[in-house]
């Protein structure tokens, strides 16, 4: 009797341990979002951006700028801007404008470098990213 409680007992143990799952574990990263309507500290972000990736190491997530208001102008035929689009790109940064900026300040999306993506309202991009967790900064 006691050998066949025995073996039942390890028997129901063992189908037990062979069904267990072990439950995936997500690690949180750290996602950013600048908003700004300023390019000209496109290049302090960038460096932000850098001492993020260094101080959170393996939980350094993504990194986003939307570039909001009249400084979408600042964006046609601009050298030094698309200087910073392609260190952005290097780095794993995406850059975006504001499509509701570039119709109220007139700019035809053509005018843009092709590597700059285009959100259709930043405000609300940026508040989609924050419900996402994003950690979001706005100047």
């Amino acid at each position: 009797m006691r050998t066949s409680l025995l073996i039942t007992t390890l028997l129901l143990t063992f189908l037990g341990i062979t069904h267990m799952k072990a439950q995936p574990v997500e690690i949180q990263k750290n996602n950013y979002v600048v908003l700004t309507k300023n390019i000209q500290q496109l290049g302090s972000v960038l460096l932000a951006a850098d001492d993020l990736a260094r101080e959170d190491a393996d939980l350094y997530g993504e990194f986003k700028i939307v570039i909001c208001g009249k400084t979408v102008t600042d964006m046609v035929d601009n050298a030094d801007f698309e200087a910073v689009l392609k260190k952005a790109k290097d780095k794993g940064i995406k850059i975006y404008a504001c499509q509701l900026s570039l119709q109220k300040f007139n700019v035809d999306n053509q005018h843009l470098p092709k590597t700059l993506e285009v959100v259709g309202n930043g405000i609300t991009y940026g508040f989609q990213l924050k419900k996402k967790g994003f950690i979001t900064l706005t100047i």
